[in-house]
């Protein structure tokens, strides 16, 4: 175990190094060079950007209801690693945007065009966004100066999800995002039951204990 905790722990600070390399690369390499970017490369990079996001979503509940698998709840450190690169590949593509023009990307932003229920651009957006801002505060430093609020920011995660993946399944129809879909959204439900029934044994216990010491 003392090995395999120090593994997760290497992975982490290579998924991290990953990440700063793709941002200060990726996004110059898109505006410098985008013939070497073919649509099949482009997809390729969005699907491991999903895949990574799809882990960061089922490792905390699946460690939530498989509770007595060890191998399990070491796994949710990675979330930190797993979602910045998710977000790291996103933000690229957005950096690129900017790189190229500034103004017509910022200005973009406030009109209906790029919220339009048209090809489900509105969802695509949503994502990007919130990409944004879970990159920027997934940083001690953000904790630190967010206090409370950095638990609730990072709900923004289930934003994300849901929001590139309802993108890409109902522009593609691609049935291995559904089935993401599904798994994320059956376990965080089955997690919330188990995680309230928990709570609920350990309100009894408390209130037991009280009493018994009164």
């Amino acid at each position: 175990m003392k090995n395999y905790l120090k593994s997760i722990k290497y992975i982490q600070i290579i998924l991290l190094g990953i990440s700063i390399i793709t941002l200060m690369t990726l996004p110059i390499s898109l505006v410098f060079y985008p013939d070497f970017f073919s649509a099949s490369l482009i997809q390729k990079l969005f699907s491991v950007s999903h895949w990574f996001l799809f882990f960061v979503m089922l490792i905390r509940p699946a460690a939530d209801i498989f509770t007595k698998t060890k191998l399990i709840r070491p796994l949710v450190i990675l979330r930190k690693g797993a979602g910045v690169i998710s977000a790291s590949i996103i933000v690229s593509f957005i950096l690129a945007k900017l790189i190229v023009d500034p103004n017509d990307y910022l200005g973009s932003l406030l009109t209906l065009e790029y919220w339009s229920l048209v090809d489900y651009a509105v969802l695509a957006h949503m994502a990007d966004l919130t990409a944004i801002v879970l990159l920027i505060t997934s940083n001690n430093l953000s904790k630190k100066l967010l206090g409370l609020w950095w638990k609730k920011i990072q709900k923004l995660s289930y934003v994300y999800f849901y929001a590139s993946s309802l993108y890409v399944l109902f522009l593609y129809g691609n049935i291995d995002v559904l089935i993401a879909v599904i798994l994320v959204t059956l376990f965080t439900f089955i997690a919330f039951l188990k995680n309230l029934k928990r709570l609920e044994v350990s309100n009894e216990e408390t209130r037991i204990s009280v009493t018994q010491t009164t």
